[in-house]
């Protein structure tokens, strides 16, 4: 197998028109068109664009003109800027419903083809948080995993889920084919609530490292503790999210 590297395919992009009599500024009538490229899907999520030497050339403009309209989308959360690869269509948000499902399971019900990357697997003492919520005395053996959750070959969340010992049989292998929720209702776990809080907070270096984000980038929170149809707590989960590329949806209903 090759070890070259494989980048984004690259794209020329539309042909731009410009009205230099107008006020409108020349940057943003760039941005404009390279905008409605996006969302017709003519310049599709995780194409590269020409570089900005390139597109200058192309539209007559000079490069900071250029740079200006590029910006303009990467602060719309349209394009984003990657070392080594260049300027990257972003891939679209991914909108989870409020359910108690596994980001596994709605993303393939969505087709946008979940991977997984194990970070951690394996047996550890009970401590904090975990502890009280699945109810195992501190220092009492539960299986924890981290995981880090992918789509459209971009990093979406970073998981760590911590389970009571015994409860199922799970490896690192089945953890990166299968979902969590999907491995508990494999092995006749029958999840019926789950109590669920949501924030708000910077990414550390070690977050922004394996998410592709820069240090102290918003991340959505989510700890989660679901628990059996016999009233057990089975699982408790804490994570973070690309709050550029994830949202939570939720119906509300008036009384």
């Amino acid at each position: 197998m090759s070890d070259r590297v494989r980048y984004p395919r690259r794209v020329h992009g539309p042909t731009v028109t410009l009205d230099r009599g107008s006020p409108v500024p020349l940057y943003f009538q760039v941005a404009q068109q390279l905008e409605a490229a996006i969302r017709a899907g003519e310049l599709p999520p995780g194409a590269r664009l020409d570089n900005e030497l390139e597109l200058a050339a192309r539209y007559r403009l000079s490069r900071p003109t250029v740079r200006q309209a590029i910006q303009h989308l990467v602060d719309k959360g349209l394009l984003v800027r990657k070392r080594g690869v260049g300027t990257q269509v972003v891939q679209s948000r991914v909108r989870r419903p409020l359910e108690l499902s596994s980001l596994y399971d709605d993303l393939a019900a969505a087709g946008r083809e979940p991977r997984t990357r194990v970070l951690e697997f394996g047996p550890v003492p009970a401590e904090g948080e975990a502890a009280a919520q699945l109810g195992v005395p501190p220092g009492g053996e539960v299986v924890r995993l981290r995981r880090l959750r992918l789509t459209g070959g971009e990093p979406l969340a970073l998981m760590t889920n911590v389970l009571p010992a015994g409860l199922i049989e799970v490896t690192a292998a089945g953890l990166e084919e299968h979902g969590l929720y999907e491995t508990l209702r494999a092995a006749g776990v029958n999840l019926r609530i789950a109590h669920q809080t949501i924030g708000a907070r910077g990414a550390t270096a070690a977050e922004a490292r394996l998410l592709d984000e820069r240090r102290g980038a918003p991340l959505l929170t989510m700890t989660r503790t679901a628990f059996d149809d016999k009233g057990a707590a089975v699982e408790y989960g804490a994570h973070v999210y690309r709050a550029a590329r994830y949202s939570f949806s939720h119906t509300l209903v008036g009384k």
